[in-house]
């Protein structure tokens, strides 16, 4: 089979379910992982850590460090906590802030309608990719994005907005990122990724190779205190296997004016819909899947 190209977007280095989303892409055979771009506060540490991961897996990936900064002014500024960590790992240091969207354009301009933009952070970076140049979109083949929350159930046992982290941090960002038609854009939100939840130790193999040794020492602060919860790897296996969830079609707006509500997102089923959202995940077949992978790299 055709390799997909991949371009990923990410805040790693807190949550580990960034690192997670890496080592799965760096594992799997039919990805082929053109570039990383880094988002967040510490951007250049964010993208030492991926360039380590990736060393420790034995490849060498195109990493770009992004935006540390919102597109309206916040006092938001979260750092990596896994970059405490980058002493134990090779890894390039030569990264430069701001790098990231000249990175994004020239690699999808060079594969037209062949790239998967895979968008893990808030959506700092691909906003102003957007705006920037607005024939990216239509250049790009599709567009999967971990944000959401799409059930009220799942709104009223939550601290909202802050649960919906990667829209909440930029709302803006976000809202310009949903108000821009792309080939296929899929979101796959908390309503689908809480269920699939593993303590550290649920599967003790699964950190018994050097690449995965690599995710859990950069996550080790956050596995202090949480579980792991696969909401990057379930947006990234869903570009090789959609069947994992399912869909539906419709609208969605982003939520830029009311406080307490910043970076809601209203979703409205629609057959005329250019949007699509995970309603349902299949937790079985997602872990097998993700163990096969990950497990059989190397």
């Amino acid at each position: 089979m055709v390799k997909k190209k991949v371009l990923l977007d990410t805040d790693i280095g807190g949550d580990i379910d960034d690192a997670l989303c890496l080592a799965y892409l760096l594992s799997q055979p039919l990805c082929d992982l053109v570039g990383i771009t880094t988002i967040g506060g510490e951007v250049e540490k964010r993208a030492m850590i991926a360039d380590a991961i990736c060393k420790a897996a034995g490849m060498s990936i195109p990493i770009a460090a992004g935006a540390d900064y919102t597109l309206m002014p916040s006092s938001l500024y979260p750092t990596p906590d896994g970059a405490k960590h980058l002493a134990n790992w090779p890894h390039e240091k030569s990264f430069v802030k701001n790098k990231a969207v000249d990175f994004m354009r020239q690699t999808i301009r060079e594969n037209p309608n062949e790239i998967s933009l895979l968008a893990v952070g808030h959506l700092t970076n691909i906003a102003l990719l957007f705006l920037s140049d607005p024939e990216i979109p239509k250049l790009l083949k599709e567009l999967h994005i971990m944000s959401g929350v799409f059930s009220k159930e799942l709104e009223k046992n939550m601290e909202m907005p802050i649960s919906n982290w990667n829209s909440w941090v930029d709302p803006q960002a976000a809202a310009v990122v949903y108000q821009t038609d792309v080939p296929v854009h899929t979101t796959f939100g908390l309503n689908v990724t809480t269920q699939l939840v593993l303590k550290k130790n649920e599967k003790e193999e699964l950190f018994s190779t050097p690449l995965m040794e690599a995710v859990e020492d950069f996550g080790s602060p956050w596995l202090q205190s949480n579980d792991m919860t696969f909401h990057d790897p379930l947006a990234a296996a869903c570009l090789f296997d959609p069947q994992i969830c399912d869909y539906q079609q419709g609208s969605i707006e982003v939520e830029v004016e009311k406080e307490e509500q910043l970076g809601m997102m209203e979703f409205q089923q629609r057959v005329d819909g250019k949007r699509n959202i995970a309603i349902r995940v299949d937790r079985e077949k997602f872990f097998d899947h993700y163990y096969h992978v990950v497990l059989n790299s190397m």
